[in-house]
């Protein structure tokens, strides 16, 4: 049982009844969202037979809790109107039962101070007030100060539980008519389990963000699982609607500083706390949690003040064309297509921004998540021209400035592998995809997912390096006819002037059985860049042994990139059973004998017509130490 209260205010508190008793039929009524919900308050409601509590209008943003039924038994009493068709509003909503009001969240409260939704009364849940007659809005802000302002009857719920927060919080007394005691314990919310998927799926999309980063939060797997992938980044910041456990713990590692972000600089900022008790402890009076306002914390202007602003939102589904299905349904708080755009408007201002979608490549039923079409399902965001990065637990792909072709391809290429080869099919039929493009249906199994690295070279240039994907077969091409006749020679032996579409594609489909090929990306001003190959093929005739070779592009060539390819080909090499390399290259080609030379291993060299024939057998030793893990 809370404790008696005490201050020259104590005169305010009145029992629910009171309050219940001065409402008048077809009142309108703004009630706090989420943990914030002042459950005494509506339980009583709920429970009282006054004959005055009749088509009343119960307003809340988001409806998260039980305390305000939905079903048939109250439509006498009440309606309920919504700005999110979610948690436990989405099937009364297709009902009939609730109102959804399609808005913008930073615009909600621009709609109450405006008068375009029209507030009688407002029940908030509040902090006990200090000594001078502050109270905290605790872990919800979102509309609550301005619908306060528009009502003409404020009722303040008094919870202990509520942590007393920072940031556009604090509330006076003098503000509320009434005041009542919560006897009821706040909503929590358990933290999310984290299967397999979700945790490869939160891996890849923590590959985009960068040191410096700043990103939203959200509830579910996906942000319950990105926490440890990021707890190795520095200086994160977040702008975010909200704060979890799993945000909680990601701040707890270090790696949340908020030293690089513009707005509330060294502040985690957000607009609700939805978890547990252990979440509302330490929020309390916690400096480094900045609570604000919707219209703060979704304004694009605010979001693209941070500079590197990376949006995550969950997705369904998604077609091979880049269109959009969004949750939607019981129990679903991803951000709908309001809150996306305003994500996607703020990562576009934002120097350096990106946005990710995230969905698993399957359902639970098994089924793919990524389609032909997404024509038959709700809750579509279809800006296929803005699209950045889609990841599953597959792997990312990058849709910026692709073609359509380009794009089903990419997609592809992170789809469960045994749904791949429909997809190709399909994507033929409606000619989306070249008739003749090849699909090695045993490839997609075989993709070794579990070999990235990223590496900095001289000058500071970064480079991501992981196996080649049929998707790769455009980049592959433009570096091709990046390089000059010299260095085309190099590596082709002869005077190769064009490399058509169905030469390239048998080039970029690999039997990794037989084949292994590592490319290394760049970013140039947020368009990945393909600049590097290297490849082993296993020779037919000479078990034990491979042929390599390596292309960088002119550009990038002094860095080390070729050194850096032949150590990563040798350690993949070794774990499957190859003894050494072979290699033919031509006499003048210094920067090839160079690498070669660099590796340290001992080398046979024949030359014939113009190309020394190298055979580099694996010396036991750098077997030995690669075995221990000393290679690096």
């Amino acid at each position: 049982m809370p404790q008696p209260l005490s201050g020259t205010w104590t005169g305010k508190i009145v029992p629910p009844e009171k309050i219940l008793a001065d409402i008048k039929p077809g009142t309108r009524i703004f009630i706090g969202t989420g943990v914030a919900e002042p459950r005494t308050l509506i339980k009583h409601l709920m429970a009282s037979d006054l004959s005055n509590l009749r088509d009343l209008e119960l307003i809340q943003i988001l409806s998260f809790g039980d305390a305000i039924p939905v079903d048939e038994r109250y439509s006498y009493k009440y309606r309920l109107k919504t700005f999110f068709a979610g948690w436990i509003a989405s099937e009364a909503i297709t009902a009939g039962r609730i109102d959804l009001v399609p808005a913008r969240s930073s615009s909600i409260p621009w709609l109450f101070q405006s008068g375009s939704i029209d507030v009688d009364a407002a029940f908030i849940q509040i902090t006990p007030p200090d000594e001078d007659g502050y109270a905290s809005l605790g872990v919800a802000v979102d509309a609550a100060r301005y619908a306060m302002e528009c009502a003409s009857l404020v009722v303040g719920e008094i919870n202990e539980d509520i942590p007393r927060t920072h940031g556009d919080t604090f509330v006076h007394v003098s503000e509320f008519q009434y005041l009542v005691q919560s006897t009821e314990p706040p909503i929590y919310f358990q933290r999310w389990p984290v299967d397999d998927v979700f945790d490869k799926l939160a891996f890849n999309v923590a590959s985009v963000i960068r040191d410096g980063s700043c990103i939203p939060y959200s509830i579910g797997p996906l942000f319950e699982a990105l926490s440890k992938h990021l707890a190795q980044r520095h200086h994160l910041g977040i702008h975010s609607f909200m704060i979890t456990d799993a945000l909680m713990d990601l701040i707890r590692s270090g790696a949340v500083t908020n030293r690089e972000k513009r707005l509330f600089k060294g502040k985690t900022v957000v607009a609700y706390a939805v978890g547990s008790p252990e979440l509302m402890q330490w929020l309390r009076r916690n400096p480094l949690i900045e609570f604000q306002g919707l219209d703060v914390i979704a304004n694009p202007e605010n979001i693209g003040r941070n500079d590197t602003f990376v949006a995550i939102i969950p997705a369904r589904k998604i077609d091979l064309t880049g269109g959009i299905a969004l949750h939607a349904g019981k129990g679903n708080v991803n951000p709908g297509p309001g809150e996306v755009q305003e994500l996607f408007a703020g990562a576009a201002l934002s120097k350096g921004g990106r946005t990710i979608f995230a969905l698993p490549s399957r359902n639970l039923k098994g089924e793919s998540n990524i389609l032909l079409s997404i024509e038959d399902y709700p809750n579509q965001y279809t800006n296929r021209e803005s699209l950045d990065m889609i990841a599953t637990e597959y792997g990312v792909a990058t849709l910026r400035g692709r073609t359509v072709r380009e794009r089903a391809l990419a997609l592809i290429d992170i789809a469960h592998p045994d749904d791949r080869g429909n997809l190709v099919h399909m994507a033929k039929t409606i000619n989306i995809l070249y008739r003749d493009q090849i699909y090695l249906t045993e490839s997609g199994h075989l993709y070794p997912l579990e070999i990235s690295y990223t590496h900095t070279f001289k000058n500071s240039v970064t480079i991501r390096f992981r196996p080649i994907k049929p998707s790769d077969e455009d980049e592959m091409r433009k570096l091709f006819y990046r390089f000059s006749d010299q260095a085309v020679y190099y590596r082709y032996f002869s005077p190769i002037k064009t490399m058509p579409h169905m030469k390239m594609q048998e080039y970029v489909n690999v039997d990794y059985k037989r084949t292994m090929s590592i490319v290394g990306i760049v970013e140039e001003s947020g368009t990945e860049r393909l600049v590097a190959e290297g490849r082993y093929v296993r020779l037919k005739d000479r078990p034990g042994y491979a042929d390599v070779a390596f292309i960088t592009d002119e550009k990038y060539q002094g860095l080390g990139i070729g050194s850096y390819l032949f150590r990563t080909l040798f350690k993949i090499a070794r774990k499957r059973g190859i003894e050494g390399f072979t290699a033919d290259v031509i006499t003048d080609n210094k920067p090839m004998i160079k690498v070669f030379e660099k590796s340290g291993f001992p080398i046979r060299s024949v030359v014939s017509f113009g190309t020394y024939e190298f055979t580099i057998p694996f010396p036991e030793e750098a077997v030995s130490k690669e075995s221990k893990g000393e290679d690096k």
